[in-house]
């Protein structure tokens, strides 16, 4: 339990530390300052790991720090880790090779709609 109460501790300080109200932090992230109270407060414990991507994007802080305060992945994983979300998803061991294998394929297709519109 101590990590979870970290969570919640250092959400706030975050939040404070950017002179973001809750409401601020709703607008940006989408996520309810009622949630976001409740988890700053302790009183949420386990969120996802989507919200800590969000937040962790926001208050510009590492997303393994996060993860890692909120019970997620430990010490060891946080220091050799995924970055982002995505690769928190890829790094997990229940994704399959078929898996693997439809997001390589959709990723591919992602790409090749961004050059057909003129980008990258």
């Amino acid at each position: 339990m101590e990590n979870t109460q970290k969570l919640g501790t250092q959400l706030k300080e975050l939040r404070l530390s950017n002179s973001f109200t809750l409401r601020d932090v709703e607008e940006v992230t989408k996520i309810s300052n009622a949630y976001l109270s409740q988890l700053e407060n302790n009183k949420i414990m386990k969120p996802s790991a989507n919200v800590l991507y969000k937040l962790a994007n926001l208050y510009q802080v590492d997303f393994n720090l996060l993860l890692e305060l909120s019970g997620i992945i430990d010490r060891t994983e946080r220091e050799e880790g995924p970055k982002s979300l995505a690769g928190f998803a890829l790094y997990s061991e229940n994704v399959t090779s078929e898996e693997e294998e439809e997001l390589a394929a959709y990723l591919q297709y992602i790409r090749s709609r961004r050059k057909g519109k003129g980008g990258e």
